[in-house]
């Protein structure tokens, strides 16, 4: 699959060696526009919808997630190019799909660009279709433990968990229960079964999920009706569940 590129930078060398890079090492990707200020960005991304935008953090006048925040209905993913490594988590909370370091890894510039054609290319095959899950073990008990001993749950039962610090929020179909363990506890304790990662805060059952939303990041909604975000770093692992 062919990828639609733009470069946002306001530095011109930099702009020249990510230019560089792309055509010598990402084979099919289309650098479309490139644009050294936020507002040249947009113009560029408006003018030619790209599938994925090379954005650095700091520019004049505002910074990267100015820009994003500029465009809350993005369909493109986001690989985030910079020197300051204190942005990963605000870059990461604004849903980037990678996050670069300067100078440049070649080999890093490459995985990140094959994961956003991976995510790019399992979209498009599962736009309009029924989602089906993959033939995944689903029957099986978990024990959550209690103050007074523990509760054995189905894990089919379960729609989703949610993190709220060292503490996990189980949502099962009429009550939530609250377990004293992290959420890479179950995380780790359901891999057996069809449980994705779909964000930092969430593990849903994937055959619970009935649609998969595009977007800034992307969402799930489940046949309950519970619709919860997709971080784009974990996009690839949900959608691998799917036929």
């Amino acid at each position: 699959m062919e990828l639609k590129a733009v470069i946002v930078e306001d530095e011109a060398n930099s702009r020249e060696i990510l230019r560089n890079y792309l055509a010598k090492y990402c084979e099919g990707v289309q650098l479309m526009g490139e644009g050294g200020t936020i507002q040249e960005g947009l113009e560029q991304i408006k003018k030619h919808s790209p599938d994925l935008v090379f954005l650095d953090v700091e520019m004049p006048f505002g910074n990267a997630f100015d820009l994003l925040d500029k465009i809350p209905d993005r369909t493109f993913e986001t690989i985030f190019v910079t020197a300051y490594n204190q942005y990963a988590m605000d870059a990461l909370n604004h849903h980037a799909a990678y996050y670069l370091m300067k100078p440049i890894n070649i080999d890093e510039l490459i995985k990140a660009v094959d994961y956003v054609r991976s995510v790019k290319e399992k979209e498009n095959a599962l736009e309009g279709q029924v989602l089906q899950a993959k033939s995944i073990h689903t029957s099986g008990k978990i024990t959550l433990p209690q103050q007074d001993g523990f509760q054995v749950l189905d894990v089919s039962d379960i729609y989703f968990c949610k993190a709220d610090d060292n503490y996990t929020e189980i949502y099962l179909e009429n009550k939530k229960i609250v377990v004293s363990k992290t959420l890479k506890y179950f995380d780790e304790a359901l891999q057996p079964y069809s449980f994705a990662r779909i964000h930092k805060s969430y593990l849903v059952n994937v055959s619970e999920v009935v649609k998969y939303k595009k977007g800034k990041g992307g969402s799930v909604v489940l046949s309950n009706g519970k619709e919860l975000s997709v971080s784009a770093s974990k996009k690839a692992d949900l959608l691998s569940f799917f036929k």
